[in-house]
């Protein structure tokens, strides 16, 4: 069974700091590109940052790039969103997602597989 468990989230300030964790059991985590996305309240789930098989590569929102950085350890099968400067607007469910083959990063619908999420939220 293919479960993708997120953790980490919390309350924060705003400037504050906050990693999240993805861990995956039941896949092969190496033969996936990972994502993350986020659903603030009353809105669409967004895409917030890609990474390729082997880490090599990585992909970011324009609302995040600078201050958001993916990772992954695929000898743990865990995916790493480590968060910084945090923002009002960053407060959201924070989804991570598995997707096989060559599908846009950024699309929700190219995924295979989910996690429950993690709650992020950023006081002012």
């Amino acid at each position: 069974q293919v479960q993708l468990i997120e953790s980490g989230g919390g309350t924060v300030q705003a400037g504050g700091s906050l990693r999240l964790s993805c861990t995956v059991a039941g896949l092969t985590v190496s033969r996936y590109r990972m994502g993350w996305f986020r659903q603030p309240p009353g809105k669409e789930r967004e895409w917030v940052a890609g990474i390729n098989w082997s880490g090599s590569y990585t992909y970011y929102a324009d609302a995040v790039k600078g201050r958001f950085t993916i990772s992954r350890d695929n000898a743990k099968n865990l995916v790493l969103l480590q968060m910084r400067s945090l923002e009002p607007e960053d407060t959201a469910g924070y989804y991570c997602g598995a997707l096989s083959g060559y599908g846009d990063l950024r699309r929700r619908t190219s995924y295979d597989y989910w996690g429950q999420g993690t709650q992020v939220t950023v006081s002012s």
